[in-house]
């Protein structure tokens, strides 16, 4: 992957609706996508020279999406908002410009407001994957 502006990096939600549509959370000035697995330690007595083994395809996955900025947008800032009180589990999408989609199912964990008297309202959240996450490179199939 070339470089990229950070800027180009989406976030969106899905609208609770069918058919699935996306709608971008706009006002966002940074964005980030973390992926985590666990693994299961298999190393025993006759490992190769101690070194430690690991069970292939074991242990747990997840992703953690995150964002903050300003909402610029009612819709998004309220289904953003309707997730986290609900306690709902969305479907979100991060679009790589040039690279492809991860999608897949997300809870919001942490929700922040924020503002001064003399500045605008800002927005912290935190989600944590709920189930599998897909990656579909632009242009093509997984």
């Amino acid at each position: 992957m070339t470089a990229q502006r950070g800027k180009d990096l989406l976030l969106k939600i899905s609208v609770p609706n069918a058919p699935e549509t996306f709608r971008s959370v706009i006002g966002l000035r940074a964005r980030s996508l973390s992926f985590n697995a666990q693994t299961v330690d298999i190393t025993h007595a006759q490992s190769t020279d101690g070194w430690r083994e690991l069970l292939t395809g074991a242990g747990v996955r997840q992703a953690a999406l995150s964002g903050s900025g300003v909402f610029l947008n009612d819709e998004t800032a309220a289904l953003v908002r309707d997730a986290f009180f609900s306690g709902a589990m969305r479907r979100w999408q991060v679009i790589f410009p040039q690279s492809g989609v991860v999608e897949g199912p997300f809870q919001i964990t942490n929700l922040d407001y924020a503002g001064d008297f003399d500045g605008e309202l800002t927005v912290a959240m935190a989600l944590e994957s709920a189930g599998a996450i897909t990656f579909t490179p632009e242009g093509g199939a997984q």
